[in-house]
C-alpha cells in the first residue's frame, strides 16, 4: 500500500491485525490498518493528545 501523504510504498508486517498504527518511512505519517473485504488498507490515524489529569 502507498501512502496518503507522500505516495512512499508502506509495509505491514504479515501478522498486522486491524487497528495497528503504521508509520511511513519516509515522511512518518502514522495510519490505521484497517480490513476491507480480504485486505488490509490504510487511514489516517486518529491521533488523541495526552492527557496529564488536568
Amino acid at each position: 500500500m502507498n501512502c496518503l501523504e507522500c505516495d512512499a510504498k508502506i509495509s505491514a508486517p504479515k501478522d498486522a491485525l486491524p487497528g495497528e498504527i503504521v508509520t511511513c518511512p519516509d515522511c512518518g505519517a502514522s495510519f490505521e490498518l484497517y480490513k476491507e473485504g480480504e485486505n488490509l488498507q490504510i487511514r489516517p490515524a486518529q491521533v488523541e493528545g495526552e492527557d496529564w489529569g488536568e
